[in-house]
């Protein structure tokens, strides 16, 4: 029997990529609250996050890197990390750590990981480790991109000559964004570089501070994927885009074909 692809939008950078029979996590974040971020939207079900082969780390900021939320998946969950963190993640227990480096291969099943660079600052505050921020290509039945926090550079252009999927971060979990990331017109630009069939905005409408989800306009929270979809039109018509509502699944096989 034929397994479907499919990609669940948990929020923020959290994704659910299932390929050929794994199930690989991208920076979790399965909490209501993270420092002072709290979630919007429903809770996550429980079953989301179940039976996870892998999870992939991208850098070690708060909201890509929550402990408690990676004690959810057990201690036993194998995290595929960045070079130079393991011992962090085995000082909170965690017992399969894999460091990975820009342009090393890792397998999950038969499904392969290449760690890629990513534009964006290193540190965990206050008093953290600092080391390389990661993107990651995962080839399967498809090819996925998953770039982490990231701005645009110009090696974007020869990471992969055949993805099929870019999720692209298009904010953040404020109404400004700092340094090291990409609006929807910088990530729609990518687009150009990284030529994929499909591009689904990621990093939206999920974490925000405290209290701002009420302020009015509160747009930072639901505009960014609809103003990626605009400007990606025009700068790279030929590539499909789709938003992907958080908490929502999709099956590539029916969006690609």
């Amino acid at each position: 029997m034929t397994q479907t692809s499919t990609l669940t939008y948990i929020g923020h950078a959290t994704v659910l990529i299932e390929l050929d029979g794994q199930r690989i996590l991208t920076d979790p974040i399965l909490r209501d609250r993270v420092t002072l971020l709290q979630r919007r939207g429903q809770p996550i079900e429980h079953a989301t996050f179940q039976n996870i082969d892998a999870v992939l780390i991208s850098h070690l900021h708060y909201d890509h890197l929550d402990f408690p939320s990676l004690r959810m998946l057990g201690h036993h969950t194998r995290l595929i990390v960045p070079r130079g963190s393991a011992r962090l993640f085995q000082r909170h227990g965690f017992q399969q750590v894999e460091e990975i480096y820009i342009d090393e291969v890792t397998a999950v099943g038969e499904v392969a990981v290449r760690a890629t660079y990513a534009k964006h600052s290193h540190f965990r505050h206050p008093f953290g480790l600092s080391t390389h921020c990661l993107g990651f290509i995962i080839t399967g039945p498809h090819e996925i991109y998953f770039p982490g926090d990231t701005d645009l550079f110009p090696g974007m252009a020869h990471l992969s000559n055949t993805l099929d999927v870019a999720l692209l971060p298009v904010w953040g979990w404020g109404p400004t964004l700092g340094p090291g990331h990409m609006d929807p017109l910088q990530a729609a630009k990518t687009l150009r570089l990284l030529r994929p069939r499909l591009a689904i905005p990621i990093h939206w409408g999920t974490l925000h501070p405290w209290g701002l989800d009420k302020l009015n306009p509160r747009r930072f929270l639901t505009e960014p994927p609809y103003a990626f979809v605009r400007h990606a039109a025009a700068f790279a018509p030929e590539v499909k885009t789709q938003i992907v509502e958080p908490g929502d699944r999709v099956t590539l096989e029916e969006i690609l074909g």
